[in-house]
């Protein structure tokens, strides 16, 4: 009797959990469901009237243009809105979409300031904001975004300094801040990011000296854009020792004097350098004559002299 009367409290049970699974996974796409609406809630400009037409309440929200869903799980994992000429702000509630690891926004004309309520997006791996609106400061908060593989910044009117907590982002691969109006010296902490291959600071206000620091952040780096205000007096005599990955180096356009270092031939596979408009002077170097990967070799508008 005992084991008979257990039978429909067992079924009871699994029905009540099963209820349960289903419950918390409708709660939690209605949840993103809910964010995605307050985002459309700040568009001002959809000249295409794309989230208009296609964001309803009547269709899944993993079947609206832009999104996309996980496979696993029910719940929004990339929003790609490049090219859509939208104008508008982030609100905070985009920082519930727990599940959310690539955000794309390129392209268009967002404005205002970043809510701090991104920093729940725990499993965001892309972050790409170029070529919009936003003026303030980089949020210091952005070290939170522990798994970032790529964030794009380019493009925008940021103003400040780069925040030293750029450099917990262990596992950031790209770092894309051209064209903005940044100042200030480039962190020290920068040299943390041992997984970076592209790094593109060009066309902002940096200023400073180009040094060993500098030296060892670019020692992970294959493709490097620095166009600013860098000065440096003579560049070390050692500061090419390390970058034998480099494959791209361009500091054009900074107030950088001295010689050019013999320690760049260590660079075995640079197939571009630009050292153009700059203060350099003396000799190029015999050495250059070793790198037999370099395609494209820019010293003009320097005091550089001889043959």
């Amino acid at each position: 009797m005992a084991k008979i009367g257990s039978t429909p409290l067992m079924f009871l049970l699994l029905c009540a959990t099963f209820g349960a699974v289903l419950s918390a996974n409708s709660a939690n796409i209605s949840t993103d469901q809910a964010a995605l609406l307050a985002l459309k809630s700040h568009i001002t400009h959809d000249p295409y009237n794309v989230l208009l037409t296609n964001w309803c309440t009547s269709t899944s929200v993993c079947d609206w243009v832009g999104v996309t869903c996980g496979s696993k799980h029910p719940r929004v994992t990339a929003l790609n809105f490049s090219y859509m000429d939208l104008t508008g702000t982030i609100p905070p509630y985009l920082g519930n979409l727990s599940f959310l690891a690539s955000l794309n926004i390129r392209q268009n004309s967002f404005r205002g300031s970043l809510p701090i309520e991104l920093t729940n997006l725990r499993r965001l791996k892309y972050l790409n904001l170029g070529n919009n609106s936003f003026d303030e400061e980089i949020p210091s908060w952005f070290g939170y975004f522990a798994q970032l593989r790529g964030l794009w910044l380019y493009a925008n009117e940021f103003t400040g300094v780069i925040p030293s907590t750029r450099g917990s982002l262990s596992k950031l691969e790209t770092l894309s801040l051209f064209n903005n109006n940044l100042k200030g010296q480039i962190p020290v902490t920068m040299g943390n990011l041992s997984n970076l291959k592209l790094l593109y600071l060009d066309y902002n206000s940096f200023s400073g000296s180009i040094s060993f620091s500098i030296s060892n952040i670019l020692s992970f780096v294959k493709r490097c854009f620095i166009h600013n205000n860098l000065t440096a007096g003579h560049l070390l005599s050692g500061i090419f020792d390390n970058l034998s990955k480099l494959q791209v180096l361009s500091l054009t356009g900074n107030r950088i004097s001295g010689n050019i270092p013999n320690s760049l031939c260590n660079c075995k596979d640079l197939e571009y350098l630009s050292l153009w408009n700059n203060s350099m002077e003396g000799s190029i170097p015999i050495e250059i004559g070793n790198l037999s990967m370099l395609q494209s070799l820019y010293l003009d508008h320097n005091n550089l002299k001889g043959n």
